[in-house]
């Protein structure tokens, strides 16, 4: 069984590959309001998944519902031999949970974050299995992404990288593996890369559609940084920066005041329906 703690976007993302691929998967969550909106996230994703597919998908969106479970209490994953964490980036919040799975879940069961930039050895820190902690930052979509970057602690054993790793091929996903470190390899470029695009509009340089066009049309991205930051959440990029900050000291990393006004107005993007794009 695998377990997801978490039923936000990245969370319902997980669990649908999971399911997808044959798990038993529980999805845990204490508001039940998240979990009906995961639900029918899930719902969605699996309409479009098989509409990509063309026909060739092994099985119904019902099929594949049928193997999720809904719970709200961590300790209805006793019964898991993997977890994947995917609660809002908070470093707190997320030690606090790793320490409570690793009462209640056991004790052979490798514990993954989703985070996208917390250091997995703070997290491993709070368990009495710091060997079977790492990192599994999914991409957003998850569903639909390919690559996962997989994140090995210092004291990552050899045992749980190799559960990971056939984790995801069995998800038919790929595997880049990175050392520990804040942002890993990923979010310490590309969260430097959002802030500085996101600065180039403060400054009224030029706009958001402008800054993006050039990483599209010059550089072939299919997606330019701001448009990439609304896609993963202003919310979540906000807080992403937060954390690379507190943890390197660097003040590159300092939210830029135009995207902490979008966040701070509720505009976060794809989500929302506007970011630094507007979105129908």
């Amino acid at each position: 069984m695998v377990g997801v703690v978490g039923a936000g976007t990245m969370g319902a993302g997980v669990a649908q590959c999971a399911a997808q691929a044959g798990y038993r998967v529980v999805v845990v969550d204490p508001a039940p309001e998240a979990v009906a909106r995961a639900r029918a996230r899930v719902v969605e994703s699996l309409k479009l998944s098989r509409l990509l597919a063309r026909g060739t998908a092994t099985a119904t969106p019902d099929e594949v519902l049928a193997r999720v479970s809904w719970a709200q209490r961590l300790d209805q994953l006793d019964g898991a031999g993997f977890v994947v964490e995917c609660v809002t980036e908070r470093q707190d919040l997320k030690e606090a949970v790793f320490a409570e799975l690793d009462r209640c879940t056991p004790a052979e069961a490798v514990l993954a974050s989703c985070t996208s930039a917390i250091p997995i050895a703070g997290l491993a820190a709070r368990t009495t299995r710091p060997d079977r902690v790492l990192g599994l930052h999914f991409m957003n979509p998850a569903p639909l992404k390919k690559t996962v970057e997989v994140v090995r602690a210092p004291a990552t054993s050899e045992r749980a990288m190799n559960a990971a790793l056939t984790l995801l091929r069995n998800l038919g996903k790929d595997a880049v593996v990175v050392p520990d470190g804040p942002g890993f390899v990923l979010n310490r470029v590309l969260m430097l890369t959002i802030a500085e695009a996101a600065a180039a509009v403060t400054a009224d340089t030029t706009g958001a559609e402008t800054v993006d066009a050039v990483f599209e049309r010059c550089l072939g991205h299919p997606m330019g940084p701001l448009r990439t930051a609304d896609l993963i959440g202003l919310d979540n990029v906000l807080d992403t920066l937060n954390v690379l900050r507190a943890n390197t000291g660097d003040d590159r990393y300092r939210v830029p005041p135009v995207l902490a006004d979008l966040v701070r107005n509720g505009h976060f993007g794809r989500k929302t329906g506007r970011g630094f794009h507007v979105y129908s």
